[in-house]
């Protein structure tokens, strides 16, 4: 997504790292704090934001815009290349608002990106900045049957997806994860499959996930909200399989979180 695909929020926080924990061989928790969290709302399921992070060297600016939209992305771009932050988006694991803390898990592929190398090698008091965001999202009303799927670095939307969506919901949701270790705990509506699919080292990131997409049929697509996320290779072609089976385009959420060979 880009800045001008943003919804106009503008809860811009400012906060410290609280403290980090490797929860399973591919994912780092981050836990954030700080009074300013109190002023997020608490939008639930895929809540995402952007995420701005200190440079890696010298000092960094938190002197940032409070709006998401071209006006804002064109103030970020000029802050002295030197003291910008860097920018990424991220999703909400966990928010308890009375603690004001916030939890995001990130995937670590090595020590490529920036997000990568900072996430290992941050510590308790770092500074970082969010901006809220909101929902990605959007089910109808009528919804009968929810499908959900991406890689690993969806995880965290779709947990948050399935934690809040009603207690009588019905779908599936596919994650694909590079290690059988990284499934987590999931709160699902009873009504729903939850399939964890460890991917052999030689797949393609979102391949196995787009697969089962791929296999999945309706005899009531117009019915169907669906959501999609991770390598764009698997939101697109998720998102065309289901129009051609029928769903309406307007009842398919899906986003490209990254692109296979660059790095993040």
């Amino acid at each position: 997504m880009s800045f001008k695909d943003a919804k106009k929020h503008t809860t811009l926080c400012v906060v410290n790292v609280v403290g980090t924990e490797r929860i399973s061989p591919n994912f780092i928790r981050v836990t954030l704090g700080g009074d300013q969290l109190q002023r997020l709302p608490e939008h639930g399921f895929d809540h995402w934001f952007r995420l701005f992070l200190p440079q890696e060297h010298g000092e960094t600016t938190f002197d940032l815009p409070n709006r998401a939209d071209t006006i804002g992305y064109l103030k970020y771009l000029r802050i002295p290349s030197a003291t910008r932050p860097h920018l990424r988006n991220y999703t909400v694991r966990a928010f308890r608002p009375q603690a004001r803390e916030l939890d995001i898990d990130f995937v670590v592929h090595g020590d490529e990106g920036v997000a990568s190398r900072w996430v290992q090698r941050t510590k308790a008091g770092d500074t970082v900045a969010l901006l809220d965001q909101g929902c990605g999202y959007e089910f109808a009303p009528d919804t009968t049957f929810h499908l959900l799927a991406g890689d690993e670095t969806a995880l965290p939307a779709i947990v948050g997806i399935l934690r809040d969506l009603p207690r009588d919901a019905t779908g599936l949701a596919v994650v694909e994860i590079p290690d059988p270790a990284d499934a987590q705990p999931v709160d699902a509506p009873a009504g729903f499959e939850v399939r964890w699919l460890p991917r052999p080292a030689e797949a393609r990131p979102g391949s196995l996930a787009l697969a089962a997409v791929r296999a999945w049929t309706t005899d009531s697509p117009t019915t169907v909200s669906a959501y999609f996320a991770g390598e764009q290779a698997l939101p697109a072609g998720a998102r065309r399989h289901l129009v051609e089976s029928g769903v309406p385009k307007r009842r398919i959420s899906f986003t490209g979180y990254w692109r296979l060979g660059k790095t993040h």
